[in-house]
């Protein structure tokens, strides 16, 4: 296990921190521009080809649209204490998201004649992209979906990889249902990217597509960037638990394992400045350890030894600056006061306060959107909201008094600037 501390770590080992995992996906975006130019050319076809050798299912093609009887089949199977922990989740979610929900227009004068405001309004057509991986994420459609259908958007399409039986499964055709989505795909990886960005015969071309992937969907939006808005940059998870001498180390331990356990490229880290804790804590982790799947272990562990660990540091001061400094995907505060040290934390894709708040409740059903910039992106960007599925115009109307106010003003800037037809635009208006 990692235990560093700070003042003492050299250059190229801070860095190596602050960097994470960063894969190297060239080969992937070579394959992705093959496989996105066959199903530009060729659609469906296309798809069903690579979605056999790829996720070894095989779909004719008319399989690939999910039929709304799959849909209700999905969520009567689905066992009830799920859907309904999936419907709880579910109005968590679309109050926080509602909430988030601007002005549709305002307006303000600027001087006198002078008016400016703003118009809001929904992208057109949004592509969400579901996972599978080793399982079923509806808390991943939920975090989607939900957003999108509050901010209004008025064609909404989901894509997600087929199980070996080739169906979605119920837990993704229930949460679908529960957010009110019906036009969902079986397709994913490069080929689903590429079907939102080109449009086949069966699947919509989309303005965007918004939505965690493996390393090939990453290298096609990559690839596909100039053809479709991809949204949220997204890799490997990412935390750091912020700790200090009064935190509970046996919560401390436990927050500390959740991100660890999505795999070696993730990175979890407890920042203290407190080694009493850390003593406490080490113990408790291999213990805890012991109650999780072998597979879930060997991540932790490699986490633990590869982007994640301990960093000690001398003050709380500087664990907070540390934070700042590595802008995590996720963070929790789990210091005697932490409603003190929120407004010390300016870059983190989520801050959770308290030891009663485990990421877990946040990924989930607490709310907050749990899709979040990884990578240091929080430095620059938001977690997923509404925001991703509206765009504002800018809206101006000047009075003729008005435009007498400022015409030569006006034709000052443009001078200035260089541009003729601008000037003549106000000298010349009668």
């Amino acid at each position: 296990m990692n235990i560093y501390k700070l003042k003492e770590l050299s250059k190229e080992k801070k860095d190596f921190i602050l960097k994470r995992a960063e894969i190297d996906i060239t080969e992937h975006m070579k394959l992705a521009l093959e496989v996105s130019e066959r199903i530009r050319k060729e659609g469906d076809s296309a798809v069903l080809e690579y979605t056999e050798k790829f996720d070894k299912v095989k779909l004719s093609k008319d399989m690939i649209k999910v039929k709304p009887e799959e849909i209700e089949q999905g969520y009567e199977k689905l066992d009830r204490k799920v859907r309904e922990t999936i419907e709880y989740a579910a109005k968590n979610i679309r109050d926080f998201h509602e909430k988030q929900l601007p002005e549709e227009m305002w307006f303000t004068n600027v001087d006198k004649g002078l008016m400016v405001g703003e118009k809001v309004t929904p992208i057109v057509d949004i592509c969400l992209y579901v996972p599978r991986g080793k399982g079923s994420f509806p808390s991943v459609l939920l975090m989607l979906g939900i957003p999108a259908v509050a901010a209004k958007v008025p064609k909404i399409v989901v894509v997600t990889p087929p199980n070996e039986k080739g169906d979605v499964d119920d837990a993704i055709l229930a949460a679908a249902k529960i957010v009110g989505i019906s036009e969902i795909y079986k397709v994913g990886g490069i080929q689903a990217v590429a079907s939102a960005a080109f449009g086949t015969e069966t699947i919509p071309k989309c303005h965007k597509i918004i939505g965690p992937g493996n390393a090939y969907a990453t290298a096609a939006k990559r690839v596909l960037g100039s053809y479709i808005d991809t949204g949220l940059p997204a890799g490997p998870s990412e935390s750091i638990i912020l700790a200090d001498e009064y935190a509970d180390p046996e919560k401390v331990a436990l927050d500390w394992m959740i991100e660890a356990e999505h795999g070696p490229d993730s990175a979890a880290l407890l920042v203290t400045h407190s080694e009493a804790l850390v003593d406490k804590v080490i113990p408790i982790v291999q213990k805890q350890l012991e109650k999780i799947s072998p597979k879930r272990r060997e991540f932790v562990s490699a986490n633990f030894s590869a982007y994640g660990g301990v960093i000690i540091t001398e003050s709380l001061q500087e664990s907070i600056d540390f934070v700042n400094e590595y802008a995590p995907e996720h963070m929790e505060i789990m210091t005697q006061n932490p409603f003190d040290v929120l407004p010390e934390i300016k870059n983190a894709g989520e801050i959770l306060l308290g030891e009663y708040t485990p990421i877990t409740l946040c990924n989930f059903l607490l709310g907050p959107n749990a899709i979040l910039p990884t990578g240091g992106f929080a430095k620059t960007y938001s977690s997923v909201s509404v925001f991703d599925f509206l765009k504002r115009s800018s809206i101006g109307y000047a009075t003729r008094e008005g435009f007498e106010r400022v015409r030569e003003m006006a034709d000052t800037f443009a001078t200035v600037e260089g541009f003729d037809t601008h000037a003549l635009a106000v000298r010349e208006r009668k």
